[in-house]
């Protein structure tokens, strides 16, 4: 059996594609993985170093909305769709995942083209043009949220790393705070904005510093790699840990009792898996997804969520600071988030790409 994953451009895409070759290659070690991209993301660096194999194909970039650019699209997609089915056949693909941006829509139109059974992943709870398309195109549609409106959707989450899904924060605790030079016993905030960090949270939480840890709160705070925070901080206070970045996501998670954070679909779903409840402060650019992203996990009970303008030194001394000092309230919400929350989504999809495959009889693989 051959799975070709398309889902290049950002981490968002390329991350649950590789849990998914992951997870596929621990149910059968014999199955062929070949990875989809464009020369221009972040694929050419992210998936050999997994092990993967990457075709490369041209990027088609599609507008966000249906406007007079989407007339231009056929034509250009049409050699891109050729070169899509060639690898395709090259490789003899039994199955096709996509995981939207560019090329999940030459993948879905090559495999259409083929005949080759396609699955569609939607990790957005507002999806992009490629999975709207590419959903109408296949029965097998997996989502992310119990809100999406995609048709023929079913609710698996986001495949997540191994690391991450079957984390035990408490079991790591002792470890993780170990690792970050904490405090082994204080309530402890963890603040990150994503890869490149959150200017405006980083901002926000420099104003409030001195109160949270005066609260008896430690902070560990990634601020982006390209960021600079500086802070005058009394002496006897709880530390407060600045780093640029976090190669250690899961240690991060388990040292921490919530989140101050940015709400992308795979930060949703991470911090709903392990269980570590957050104050969401959605990214206000685009099409407003983020802030759709944690609006069913903030309804289950497993976090807050609050606008970029409204996040505000006091909105942080009003609500976040006394959750953080509030045990009960945090083991409640936790326990919402982890009952929210999907760890086994890459085996689902697994079942999923078998089921589409025809490779599932009766429960077993063929």
């Amino acid at each position: 059996m051959h799975v070709v994953l398309a889902g290049g451009g950002t981490a968002g895409h390329i991350e649950p594609a590789m849990a998914l070759a992951d997870a596929l290659r621990r149910h059968d070690p014999r199955i062929g993985i070949t990875a989809l991209g464009t020369s221009r993301g972040l694929e050419t660096r992210l998936v050999p170093e997994r092990g993967y194999h990457l075709e490369l194909i041209p990027a088609v970039p599609l507008p966000r909305k249906p406007t007079a650019d989407l007339l231009t699209v056929p034509g250009r997609l049409a050699g891109t769709v050729r070169q899509t089915a060639e690898i395709l056949d090259k490789v003899k693909a039994d199955a096709v995942v996509g995981f939207g941006g560019y090329v999940a829509l030459p993948a879905y139109l090559a495999a259409r083209r083929r005949g080759i059974p396609m699955i569609v992943h939607e990790a957005n709870a507002r999806p992009g043009l490629a999975n709207r398309v590419g959903a109408r195109l296949t029965p097998y549609v997996a989502v992310s949220t119990p809100d999406s409106k995609l048709p023929h959707a079913r609710y698996v989450g986001i495949p997540l790393r191994r690391s991450i899904a079957t984390l035990d924060r408490g079991a790591k605790r002792a470890e993780a705070r170990a690792f970050f030079e904490l405090e082994p016993d204080r309530p402890t905030l963890l603040i990150f904005g994503g890869s490149q960090g959150a200017r405006r949270l980083n901002e926000v939480a420099a104003a409030t510093a001195v109160d949270i840890l005066r609260a008896g709160i430690q902070v560990l705070h990634a601020i982006g790699p390209n960021n600079e925070l500086r802070l005058d901080l009394p002496d006897g206070l709880p530390p407060y840990r600045i780093v640029p970045y976090l190669d250690r996501m899961d240690l991060a998670y388990a040292a921490a009792d919530a989140a101050l954070c940015r709400a992308g679909a795979m930060t949703c779903a991470e911090l709903a898996a392990v269980g570590l409840p957050a104050c969401f402060v959605p990214l206000p650019i685009g099409n407003g997804e983020q802030k759709l992203n944690a609006q069913p996990l903030v309804r289950a009970g497993g976090g807050l969520l609050v606008d970029d303008a409204e996040l505000t030194p006091d909105w942080l001394r009003w609500n976040l600071i006394p959750l953080l000092t509030d045990a009960e309230r945090l083991a409640a919400m936790g326990k919402a988030a982890a009952e929210f929350g999907r760890r086994d989504a890459d085996e689902e999809l697994v079942r999923m790409v078998l089921e589409a495959a025809g490779k599932v009889v009766e429960g077993e693989t063929r």
